[in-house]
């Protein structure tokens, strides 16, 4: 009797162990995931960053010319101000926050193809040395942003992959950091990427 008790409690011990060792790595690794995730976020912010940046002097340079438009103006003016003013916490990348930065992102980005395309009617403004480069600069960062958000979009769909998994979504439950992320998503309409090359 006495021996059958050892056995079962030894049994119970290693089981106990074994499970704690399991749930210890799938821990770790989710802490491994996550913090991949926050790297490429900031990467994500950094080149919307420089997109951002870029629009004041493309504004300044636009805004040179005579008779310029300034609705045209004004409206990406607070448009960059609109998308800059949203912030998000790297450690709550839920899908509506994404959807929100998202949202702000394109308005500016639709502010900066409408005024791209107004200056289509000013042919000596295009052919500046200064708004030529502004407008290459502008074009090689959306491709940089399409490229980081894909990247995002990998880490995400690898992380929310593991951590919905049985049983290590028990774990991951368990922690508040270790929620769903959410993704980039395509809008509705916007099947191609925006056009910022007016060079032809």
């Amino acid at each position: 009797m006495k021996k059958n008790f050892l056995i079962t409690t030894y049994s119970i011990l290693i089981l106990i162990f074994i499970t704690g060792l399991w749930g210890a790595n799938v821990y770790n690794h989710l802490v491994k995931l996550n913090e991949g995730i926050k790297t490429q976020w900031g990467q994500v912010e950094n080149v919307y960053q420089r997109r951002s940046d870029l629009i004041p002097n493309l504004v300044n340079t636009v805004k040179g010319s005579a008779n310029f438009e300034k609705n045209t103006l004004i409206q990406v003016i607070e448009a960059r101000a609109k998308a800059t003013s949203v912030d998000i916490n790297p450690n709550d990348l839920n899908q509506n926050k994404i959807n929100k930065f998202q949202k702000a992102q394109e308005n500016l980005n639709n502010s900066v193809s409408r005024l791209l395309l107004v200056v289509e009617n000013y042919p000596n403004l295009k052919s500046t040395k200064n708004f030529y480069e502004l407008q290459n600069q502008l074009e090689g960062t959306e491709n940089r942003i399409n490229i980081e958000r894909n990247r995002f979009n990998d880490q995400v769909n690898y992380f929310n992959t593991y951590r919905n998994q049985f049983p290590k979504i028990i774990i991951a439950n368990f922690f508040s950091q270790f929620q769903e992320k959410g993704y980039f998503q395509s809008q509705i309409g916007s099947e191609r990427s925006p056009v910022v090359d007016f060079s032809k």
